[in-house]
Order: C-alpha cells, then structure tokens, then sequence
C-alpha cells in the first residue's frame, strides 16, 4: 500500500530543553501508506521527535517537511488542520468528559459535518467497546479503552499521518495485541502512521521500516525484518 510518494521528511533536526540537547540532527522520511517505527530506550529521542512534528516543541534548527512543505514555524492546531494528528504517550483523554465528548472534540477543528458523522461511525466499528461506552465518562474507563479513546480521537480529525506515541504502554499482552491489529487495520484504511513504541518486537512485526534512536541520534535505519535479524538490535530491544 506505500507509494513513492514522499509524506513526511525530517532533515537534520536539532531540539532543545533550556540547555538539554535532545535531537542531535535527526534525519528520517516517511512515504505515503506506510508504517514506520521508532525504537530505543527511554529518553532516546522518540517523543520529542513527534512533538517536534505535532509542532507542540519548536525544533532550534533543521527542517520538517510535510507534503512538500516546511512546517516548522506552524502552531499545532494548524499542523492538525494541514493533517497530521498525535495520540500521546500517557492517552491524555479527558477524564470528566464523555466518551463521545471526547472524541467530538478531536474534530473541533473541521465543519464537513457529514464526514465527522461517517468518521465517528469508523471509530466505532475500529473499536466497538466505544461504541458500547459512549455515554459513559472517559475516566471510568479501563487503560485499554482509554488508549482505544485515545487513538480514536486522534482518527476523528480524519489525520493522512497519525502519530502514536506508546500505544501498547501499561496494557495486559491480550489488548497490546489488539491494539496492534487496529493500527494495521488503520493503516489499511489510508493512513500512514509513525510508531513509537518501546515494545520493539511487536512493533517491527507490523512496520515496513524501522529507525533506531539513541540519545537524540538515529543510529540505525532499515526494514522492519532485517531490524527484526539484527543481532545488536536483538540484544539491546528485542531481550537477545
């Protein structure tokens, strides 16, 4: 489903906390239908490289460039709007809203009313169990079906590029499991997806290509499968 249309690049980008130099020149690419995934250990790089992207944290230099476009210098709500949306590490829903509520929200920016009701209705066949539990007020929710909430409010700003940071994060082995079906089913949809996910195997297993960050650099770059027979990959995320 990858065309050799280049979605996403990422050219020598440099982040900073105060005087934490995070991103040390990151450089990656994505194509249009794929899936590709972030690994290395905590504190690598990984989430401030999609908040560089979501335009939540200003990169000091080095470029984004998205659909041909360089948005380094747009605020989050437009890099939303242009098509790109992140389900955050942490599933930060909001607690006290419904369900539905919550992933209203998640199409706030778009008037095409039609299209937000079919979207909504995708969302629900991806994850029934938010079907069931519409009404019911998101903090009540078990960790699965606050992150399914999660990724399906990312959805409803109908993304060409979602970001999903940690999905598998704190879920028993059955619902990680689960939830990687739907990121597939997801990208079989249309949607290209950038991947951060500590559990690397499971990751690799459903990428088309992989990057490996260590402190703020990318050390590594190949398909999924040869990550997957990398035996310095094995031994440092894959446990040998």
């Amino acid at each position: 489903m990858n065309s050799d249309t280049t979605i996403l690049e990422l050219q020598d980008l440099h982040v900073y906390y105060g005087a934490i130099h995070a991103l040390k020149g990151i450089s990656l690419s994505l194509k249009k239908g794929e899936i590709v995934c972030l690994i290395g250990a905590n504190g690598a790089g990984k989430s401030t490289t999609l908040n560089a992207i979501s335009g939540i944290i200003r990169p000091r230099s080095g470029k984004i460039v998205y659909q041909g476009e360089i948005i380094n210098r747009c605020p989050p709500h437009k890099i939303v709007q242009r098509g790109i949306s992140q389900a955050p590490e942490g599933r930060k829903i909001f607690a006290n809203l419904s369900v539905l509520e919550n992933l209203e929200l998640g199409a706030y920016l778009r008037r095409d009313s039609l299209k937000v009701k079919s979207d909504l209705e995708k969302v629900f066949t991806l994850f029934p169990r938010l079907k069931e539990r519409r009404k019911q007020s998101a903090g009540t929710l078990s960790g699965g079906e606050q992150q399914m909430l999660a990724i399906g409010r990312a959805l409803m700003s109908n993304p060409v590029l979602l970001l999903l940071d940690e999905p598998s994060l704190g879920l028993a082995p059955l619902l990680v499991k689960q939830i990687f079906q739907t990121i597939v089913e997801i990208n079989q949809l249309g949607t290209t997806i950038l991947l951060v996910e500590q559990n690397a195997h499971m990751a690799l297993h459903i990428a088309q290509r992989g990057y490996v960050i260590e402190t703020g650099k990318v050390a590594l770059e190949d398909k999924a499968q040869n990550l997957l027979n990398n035996q310095k990959v094995k031994e440092a995320y894959l446990g040998g």
